[in-house]
């Protein structure tokens, strides 16, 4: 029967390429050997002992199933078939066998393991990535394959799968779902277990731009990092967990309290850097604070030489990653620098947070500055006014004829930027062709300033009639005050936090506010509008 199968294969391989004006001439001894080869296999739960073969492989014409018990002859079965044979009891070692079109053949060992007992010691693994996706795998005893359903839609088709096998599954939105595993053997008995999974927006911090000359590295996948001797002190009321996103090292903290992080063998000489930098991800967090401590030349906490202090950032944007850049003299308790050895993150609701942390080092910002962070929302999110991510919307002009600053376009590493000097105000209007964000939901700029202690922004809609002043215009201004020197800010506004702002359907107008008046230099990036 074998031969016939392969002659018919032949046969049929000869007639179709026949019907080509190409070269006929066929390389069989080139065709690779099948590769790939394994099965799933499923087990009736009746106590019949009938189990079904879905072999699979790759460059595969027929595949040979051995069956490892007292039948000799093997199963023929074409690529997506099944074939179900009837076992008794007892655990066997099937062969699957792939032949190619030219007699090439790979095998593979599948276990198959026949019982009309419960499985037992049934350990499903349920593991959280990144982007909403999860991953599952499970081992039993008395086990022939397992389900998993992950509990996203209604009269859900389970996922089979083998011992072994990694399935991973991703989900459509951030939620809490009841991802329930069974083990099933040839009996109506199953095993099963249910776990509650919740799943997130989250993916790999950005990559730091700050020249490794320039930095004193605690953690992160982009420097070298100095010796830190841990990032749990026993004291600490926390969990921690190491874990890898999109192959970019990350601390998982749970349950966060307060976490110490200690490097008293070789205490950070800071002394000649200007900021600390963090990234931080959340879906929960209300408060974060992180203080640094000094232990001093004496090297001992509480020695009589210590200095610390502890910085708060209220509110921090939730299921994104929030670049923290506070310089250094925000310390202010900090006197000394040359002898940091504890570093303490303070997170709210007290014990009931989780945050992820990434790139903790400190640097020293040289008066250089690099180019903004590239945007990573998907285009169709986003009205862009300004960002090389993008396509721009028409806008009118970048610097009104009323506007008290001087604007400079200029590229920095390759990437286009705004840079106004001495700004007091300056209008950006689009007029001829005003914006609709009604369906948008959040205004976004990036904004880098050494020297600005407030910042604001101002939109304005101009009405159907379009004209400034015409009676149906709506505007509001958000103040962001002592925003982050030295840094890129990414800011990331609700369009509902501009209550003025009732009508979307038309905005003209947007003015930037810089302090102290007129005293200050701001570099801007990635104006946009998104969903």
């Amino acid at each position: 029967m074998k031969k016939l199968k392969l002659i018919l294969s032949l046969f049929v391989l000869t007639i179709f390429l026949g019907c080509s004006d190409e070269n006929n001439d066929v390389d069989l001894d080139g065709v690779n050997a099948p590769s790939n080869i394994s099965a799933l296999t499923t087990i009736t739960q009746d106590n019949s002992g009938n189990v079904t073969f879905l072999p699979k492989g790759e460059g595969v014409t027929q595949f040979e199933i051995y069956f490892g018990d007292a039948t000799t002859a093997p199963a023929y079965v074409n690529p997506g078939g099944t074939f179900t044979h009837k076992y008794k009891e007892g655990k066997f070692q099937a062969k699957i066998v792939g032949v190619t079109i030219n007699g090439k053949k790979t095998e593979a060992i599948q276990e198959v393991t026949v019982s009309f007992l419960a499985p037992r010691n049934f350990e499903p693994t349920i593991t959280i990535g990144s982007n909403l996706s999860i991953t599952v795998t499970a081992k039993a005893e008395l086990e022939t394959f397992f389900q998993v359903y992950f509990g996203d839609v209604t009269n859900e088709v389970p996922v089979d799968f083998m011992e072994g096998q990694v399935i991973k599954h991703t989900y459509l939105n951030p939620g809490t779902y009841q991802v329930k595993v069974v083990a099933l053997s040839g009996g109506a008995a199953t095993t099963q277990k249910t776990q509650a999974i919740t799943v997130t927006n989250l993916f790999a911090a950005p990559v730091p731009t700050i020249p490794a000359a320039n930095v004193i590295s605690m953690f992160s996948d982009s420097y070298t990092n100095v010796a830190v001797d841990t990032w749990r002190t026993s004291w600490s009321q926390a969990n921690l967990e190491d874990i890898d996103i999109s192959g970019n090292k990350t601390k998982k903290y749970s349950a966060l309290n307060f976490v110490g992080i200690e490097a008293t063998t070789k205490p950070i000489n800071a002394s000649a850097m200007t900021f600390f930098h963090t990234d931080i991800w959340s879906s929960d967090l209300t408060e974060f604070k992180v203080k640094l401590v000094d232990f001093g030349a004496n090297g001992v906490f509480g020695g009589g030489d210590d200095k610390e202090h502890e910085i708060t950032i209220s509110n921090p944007a939730k299921e994104k990653w929030v670049s923290l850049d506070i310089p250094l003299s925000n310390f202010t308790g900090l006197t000394t620098r040359s002898h940091i050895a504890q570093l303490i993150f303070v997170g709210a609701p007290s014990g009931n947070t989780t945050v992820y942390v990434d790139n903790v080092f400190f640097y020293n910002q040289v008066g250089s500055i690099s180019a903004a962070p590239s945007p990573t929302l998907g285009a169709s999110k986003v009205i862009s006014m300004f960002s090389d991510a993008y396509a721009n919307v028409p806008v009118d002009t970048w610097r009104t004829s009323w506007s008290s600053a001087t604007l400079t376009d200029l590229s920095i590493n390759g990437n286009a930027t705004k840079k106004y000097s001495a700004l007091d105000f300056v209008g950006i209007e689009a007029t001829t062709s005003p914006i609709n964000a009604t369906a948008m939901t959040h205004f976004h700029t990036d904004v880098w300033s050494s020297d600005f202690t407030q910042f604001k922004i101002k939109l304005v809609d101009f009405g159907a009639n379009g004209a400034f002043g015409g009676g149906d215009d709506k505007e509001h201004e958000i103040t962001v005050s002592s925003p982050a020197k030295g840094s890129w800010v990414s800011l990331d506004i609700p369009l509902s936090s501009f209550t003025g702002l009732t009508t979307r359907a038309h905005i003209a107008q947007l003015i930037y506010v810089g302090a102290p008046a007129g005293n200050n230099t701001v570099y801007v990036d990635n104006v946009y509008f998104h969903n």
